[in-house]
């Protein structure tokens, strides 16, 4: 896919390109981006130029992955990362960070519901995956304020730097956002009393 630019309220949602990597590199600095997200420790200039040189847009060319960078809709500096990734079966995954500065002010749960509009009606998605290691209360608090269901803890359901760590997974589906889904989905009934 070529890569797609979207519009939330406030932001302006589009692919990273070379000139972003000195900002990629100043965010992933911050301790609690590295404490939750497994990236190369150190994080240099060259991890960066790397990351929206040659990986974004190969994930995008791939349909593996498509990542954006959120910028204020009338320019300005970078305040958050977020992808669709981990494609099968018509369930995605999203993931995402805030650049420190940028954080409280509810731009992730923007990015997120606009992110799961797009999947939902342009990427033929059945259901989006929220997953964050147990602890990472900022990511939960804005996946539950962007609609996902918390559905339990996978125990050792995600690396981290080689190490398997307990996360929680929430869901969001089509219905959650007054959307037809592209799959009928029939819920187990609810026990009766």
């Amino acid at each position: 896919m070529e890569p797609v630019t979207l519009a939330s309220e406030r932001l302006v949602l589009r692919t990273f390109t070379l000139d972003d990597a000195d900002e990629v590199r100043a965010a992933v600095q911050d301790p609690d981006i590295q404490r939750w997200i497994p990236l190369p420790a150190p994080y240099g200039l060259q991890e960066a130029e790397d990351f929206v040189g040659r990986y974004v847009p190969g994930a995008w060319h791939d349909d593996t992955e498509y990542t954006f960078s959120a910028r204020p809709r009338e320019g300005g500096p970078l305040i958050a990362s977020a992808s669709l990734h981990h494609p099968r079966s018509g369930t995605w995954e999203i993931g995402f960070y805030t650049v420190k500065e940028h954080r409280g002010n509810g731009y992730a749960t923007e990015i997120t519901r606009t992110l799961a509009h797009w999947a939902f009606t342009s990427l033929v998605c059945t259901r989006l995956e929220w997953r964050a290691q147990v602890g990472n209360t900022g990511s939960r608090l804005v996946a539950e304020k962007a609609g996902f269901t918390l559905e339990g803890v996978l125990r050792a359901g995600l690396d981290y730097r080689g190490t398997r760590r307990d996360c929680w997974l929430a869901s969001l589906l089509p219905s959650d956002l007054g959307l037809p889904s592209p799959a009928p989905y029939v819920p187990v009934p609810a026990p009766e009393r």
